[in-house]
């Protein structure tokens, strides 16, 4: 399994790029490796309101649909639209392939680095 240092990670298989006041979202390679084969994304609006902890989208694969849970507090900025005609690169490139963009973020305290979030997926 590959989690990059410069990101954060969420318990719930989310990871966080912060730039400044905005974080980039995506899903780990441990969820997309659990998820098998992603076939469709369901993702908010820009300007829609994210909570941490709570359900913002969710992912169909060939084995399930599962909820995707924000990492963080804030205001959708953008989401990836590419997602919709090509879910599959949520598989094949998990770090480039971002899902949603949060501004105003907060409620980060939760968040792992990558080695706390390693030794979290060892145990899950």
């Amino acid at each position: 399994m590959n989690f990059p240092n410069e990101l954060k990670y969420s318990k719930d298989h989310e990871w966080v790029k912060t730039e400044g006041e905005t974080a980039i979202i995506g899903i780990s390679d441990f969820a997309q490796d659990a998820l098998g084969d992603i076939v469709f994304v369901n993702l908010p609006e820009a300007g829609d309101e994210v909570v941490a902890g709570e359900v913002f989208g969710d992912l169909e694969s060939v084995k399930a649909v599962s909820d995707m849970l924000s990492p963080v507090s804030g205001t959708v900025a953008a989401v990836n639209e590419e997602l919709a005609d090509t879910p599959e690169i949520l598989n094949s490139d998990p770090y480039g392939a971002w899902i949603i963009k949060v501004e105003g973020i907060t409620d980060t305290e939760d968040l792992m680095d990558a080695d706390a979030y390693a030794e979290f997926c060892k145990e899950d």
